[in-house]
Parts: C-alpha cells; structure tokens; sequence
C-alpha cells in the first residue's frame, strides 16, 4: 500500500450500497455513529472483508485500521486465535439458553484480573451493562439519583443518555450544568433522576455531593474519557471519587466499556490504582463479538445475586460469545500482548506530535498507548473537561482525517472520540501510520 497516494480513494460501490441500504434501513444505517465514515463523502464506508489490522471496503480499497469496530476487534479482525475457538462452539451449538460451563471460566478469569470484581453478571452490549449496573446500585442503596458527568458516555438508553455532548448553550453555567437529554424520547423523569457535574474538577463534585448527596445512588464516570477525546483524569481525581462516594455510602460505577483489559488486565482501575464499587466491560471483552459485564463488589451485586434485583437476558453469555470473551481475555492477560498495544500507540502518538511540532500546528495528543486522539485546541493544551472540546478547531481535526484516510489510514470520523490500536499492528503498519501521519500534518 503506498501512503504517499493524495487521491481519495474511489468508493463508489459504498454510495451504490448506502443508497440501496435507505430503501429498507432506517436511514441507511444500523447506528446512529455510521451515518458518515467515508472521509469527505456522504455515505458510510461499507467494509467487505478484514484481516489482522486491515480492512477492505466494498470497491477493494484497504486500510489500516484504528477504528477497529470501536476498539472491540482488539486481537485484530478475523483473528486465528477466535477462529480455532469458535469453529469447536458453531459445530456444537451456539446458545441453549441455559448455564454454561465456559460462562463460569470467563467470571473466574474476570475476577481474578479485575481489582473490583468479586462477582459478575453478563449482558450483551455496554449500554445493557450500564443499566444492570445502575440497577444494581439503586437496589443496593435504595435511592434514585446518579451522578455523571458532563460530555461522558455510558449508551444510548435512557438511564444515562444525559449531557452527553451538550452545546454550549444548551449545557448552562460552568458551575451548574443543566441536565440535557441525548435524543428526543427520553422522558423528563429519567432526565430529573440524572445530577451532572464537571468532570476534574474536585470543588464542582462536592458542591454537587453536597447538594444531592444523600438522594444519590451512584456516581458514574469513563475514568479515561474515550468519547471526550480520551481527556485524562488529572492527578488523584480519580482518588477524590472513591473518597468521597465512601464518605457518602455512594456507590462508585468506573465505566470501563472502552478502557476495560485494552489499558491493561486491570483496566483503568488497575493503572490508576482506584477500586470502585461497580465497574462496566464490553468492547474489548469480546474481541468483536457481542458480550458485556458489570462486576463489582459482592456486597453490592448481593441483591442482585439473590434475584431481589431482577437482572435478564436470553443472549446473556451465551457459549458463542462467551468462547470469544474467554479466548480474548487469556491473550490479553499476556504482559507482551499489551505492552505491544501500548507501545504500538505510543510510537504513533509520538508521531502525530512530532509532526504537530513540525508544521506548527496547535494539537494535543492525548490518552494513552492503546487508546488515544488527536485533538486540535487553540494552544495545544490537553483538555481537563468537556467543554474544552469545544473550542477545538473540528475542521482541523476533519481535514486530518480525510487526509489520513487518503494514504490508507482508517480512524473514527468522529474528533470526540478516539484511535484504538490492535493487537495485530505489525512493525511495517506502524512506519505506514507514522509516514502518513507526517504527509497528513504537511496538508494541513
């Protein structure tokens, strides 16, 4: 493949298909985060086939891959290591609806690499997981209000599709944001059940705590925010959090659904060395198939686990899913497996802010190895919260993309959200990515 192509790639069978697709698909799409992916085009990028780091779209374009369906195809796309596991389970069935053994296997492994996790339970995706969790906090404590904070993102349902990514107008003062709904149809009750707070910021927290403490069931966080461009948690935030939700009989939920066992075998609670109460797992759990899970705390899950909390799911664990979640997991709990990610990603974030440097060019480079963003402020500076994002240059960051795209490198479209480096990238991706990274930044 050669990076140094300025062409855009020719992806007219993706605009066949996208309009074919909104014939019989709401839209033309399964999501609402599909609605664009092929770099300046209006219609989605349709992906035929993939393999290691690489995909294929419909006209036979290839590229290399750090969306990597959103960090969850972590071992890299039609990974031989899933292949060998999930061929024994289709050829002896898939689901029965019932207990399975290797259900049992995954909690076991999950407990053992999961500070948190005394007990787990197992969804389908992390917006269901969120909810369990949620649930699980309300049942333990009695009360109804949670806490999260602005600009995170824990799913599209109701429970906490809240402030998400706010305007500025709609989002109110800096010292009191108002709760503002993600979409159309969700209810002012969920709305009115819902506290949100800056995040990194301590004071904004126990103002918050103070006022709404004692009504409050959980306090929700991304201890990495993914979808606020992987903005960091500063130096003993995190600490803060568990301080204070004890002090409080608050529960603390880590949503882990995009740091969990990518940032380590830990995840994030394992870097920072702050045990919540709950933590939440998909994406990487599965390695590309549909599996989640909320574990935590046995005193907390107890209700839960004595069916008091009622917690469902006919797809739960199935042996299909399962098999890939435990398969995934074991390479995951391999040091060099993670350090390749992490180094991996750190070699091109290097990159991204040689380049910035370079060209002059005001930009951040944030996260960490395994999961990190571009992010084009005014002065370079990270970002501590939300609202910073704001004020980034978004066409910047849009022109970047299109850019990389160009030269055979596939990020999110979206600049909130963040790159996901596979396990698979090999030593010639990684000078490709870096090439076209530099060539990219000489455009902008």
């Amino acid at each position: 493949m050669n990076t140094r192509t300025t062409a855009l790639p020719r992806t007219e069978q993706s605009r066949v298909w996208f309009e074919r697709a909104q014939a019989s698909l709401a839209g033309g799409i399964s999501s609402s985060s599909r609605a664009t992916s092929a770099g300046p085009h209006p219609y989605p990028l349709y992906i035929d086939s993939g393999s290691g780091s690489r995909i294929r779209d419909v006209d036979g374009n290839e590229y290399i891959d750090y969306l990597i369906s959103y960090g969850s195809a972590v071992l890299g796309h039609a990974s031989p290591h899933l292949t060998e596991a999930l061929t024994g389970v289709l050829r002896t069935g898939t689901m029965f609806g019932t207990c399975n053994t290797l259900e049992v296997e995954l909690a076991e492994l999950i407990r053992d690499m999961v500070p948190c996790a005394e007990l787990v339970r197992f969804a389908n995706s992390g917006s269901e997981a969120v909810q369990g969790a949620v649930r699980a906090a309300r049942g333990h404590t009695g009360r109804s209000k949670i806490l999260k904070f602005e600009g995170h993102y824990h799913g599209w349902t109701d429970t906490l599709a809240v402030s998400n990514r706010p305007t500025a107008v709609e989002a109110g003062p800096r010292t009191a944001p108002v709760p503002v709904p993600h979409s159309p149809g969700i209810p002012a009750g969920v709305v009115d059940d819902v506290v949100v707070c800056q995040w990194n910021d301590p004071t904004a927290l126990r103002t918050a705590l103070d006022a709404h403490g004692r009504e409050l069931a959980a306090v929700v966080c991304e201890p990495i925010v993914a979808n606020n461009a992987c903005t960091m948690p500063q130096p003993g935030y995190l600490d803060v959090l568990r301080k204070e939700c004890t002090a409080r009989g608050i529960v603390l939920v880590f949503d882990e659904v995009c740091t969990g066992f990518r940032t380590g075998p830990g995840g994030a609670q394992g870097m920072f060395g702050v045990v919540p109460d709950l933590a939440v797992f998909s994406k990487a759990l599965g390695g590309g198939l549909p599996i989640a899970a909320f574990a935590g705390r046995r005193e907390v899950l107890e209700s839960v686990a004595e069916g008091r909390v009622r917690h469902g799911g006919t797809y739960n664990a199935s042996p299909l899913c399962a098999a890939a979640a435990l398969t995934t997991l074991r390479r995951l709990n391999r040091p060099e497996v993670v350090t390749h990610m992490r180094e991996s990603g750190e070699r091109v974030m290097e990159a991204i802010r040689r380049a910035a440097h370079d060209r002059r060019v005001p930009c951040a480079v944030q996260g960490v190895g395994a999961m990190f963003q571009a992010v084009f402020t005014p002065d370079g500076a990270s970002t501590r919260r939300y609202r910073d994002l704001l004020g980034a240059d978004q066409a910047r960051h849009d022109t970047f993309r299109h850019e990389l795209f160009k030269r055979g490198i596939h990020t999110n479209a979206y600049g909130l959200a963040c790159w996901f480096v596979p396990a698979s990238v090999t030593e010639a991706e990684l000078d490709s990515t870096c090439e076209a990274v530099d060539a990219a930044f000489a455009a902008l």
